[in-house]
């Protein structure tokens, strides 16, 4: 058996439970997926984003939605190197993509924040190409992990109460919507389905934050030992996106309208 099958057939048999239920489950539950999408999934070149594609083609395949997809890889401006490490996991993943271009790392090299502009700029150029493609819907390799890192970093860093979507519908592309497939799935059973194919990937690459610690990993840590206190802190942190109390709370914002709980009272 050709190596691309082998690691198509561990998402939907070793990995049922931990991946592809999870997945499936995020698809249908969030209604991310519907007849006649055209998707554009977007490969940075890292496991998440790689897993995204092979979980959507394996959906596209045995699903009963109809939906097309087309692989994009935006190139920020990563070194040879990393480049022919992308293409070399497309061909062992049996991938076919397009590539293009964009100045995202020269840009955001003089920012005092650069993370946040790059997210923003990665954001627009995959939007507008994926738009050029016929596609309606980009989607994105953020997990489980990446939902709780969010929630933290808002409260710490911006002393609010913010979480990641598992879909939004863009403000600046007319028709168009990010999804998250992966939402469920936790980074632990994402490492070990590359582990168990013996799949080697990118990490950010990033050659601006590259000496830094950056604070995603910093909540990283911080997740680890809060679970040292609590097993269930992770998944806590989750499901309160899901269990916010309204009159629980000083002030809350609804489409930039602010709520008081004097209003009420």
């Amino acid at each position: 058996m050709e190596k691309y099958k082998e690691i198509e057939r561990s998402i939907i048999k070793k990995f049922r439970s931990s991946i592809w239920h999870n997945f499936v489950k995020c698809v249908n539950e969030y209604g991310l997926i519907s007849e006649n999408d055209k998707i554009a999934v977007c490969i940075s070149g890292g496991k998440d984003s790689f897993l995204l594609a092979k979980c959507l083609e394996e959906l596209q395949k045995h699903g009963k939605v109809g939906f097309d997809l087309e692989y994009i890889i935006m190139n920020p401006g990563y070194t040879e190197e990393v480049l022919d490490k992308i293409k070399c996991n497309l061909e062992v993943l049996n991938i076919k993509a397009h590539i293009f271009d964009s100045p995202i790392f020269k840009v955001v090299s003089q920012e005092k924040n650069p993370c946040y502009l790059c997210a923003r700029m990665r954001r627009g150029y995959l939007y507008s190409y994926a738009q050029r493609l016929g596609c309606n819907k980009i989607a994105l390799g953020h997990h489980f992990n990446d939902v709780i890192e969010t929630i933290l970093m808002n409260l710490i860093y911006n002393g609010m109460y913010s979480g990641m979507m598992p879909k939004i519908k863009s403000d600046n592309f007319e028709d168009m919507e990010l999804i998250r497939p992966l939402y469920f799935v936790k980074e632990e059973n994402i490492l070990a389905w590359a582990c168990y194919n013996n799949l080697s990937f990118i990490d950010c690459a990033c050659s601006v934050t590259e000496k830094k610690l950056g604070k995603r990993k910093e909540m990283k840590k911080l997740i680890k030992t809060l679970k040292e206190y609590y097993g269930d802190a992770d998944r806590n942190i989750f499901n309160s996106l899901s269990n916010v109390k309204l009159d629980k709370v000083l002030r809350y914002f609804e489409d930039d309208i602010k709520h008081d709980f004097l209003d009420k009272y």
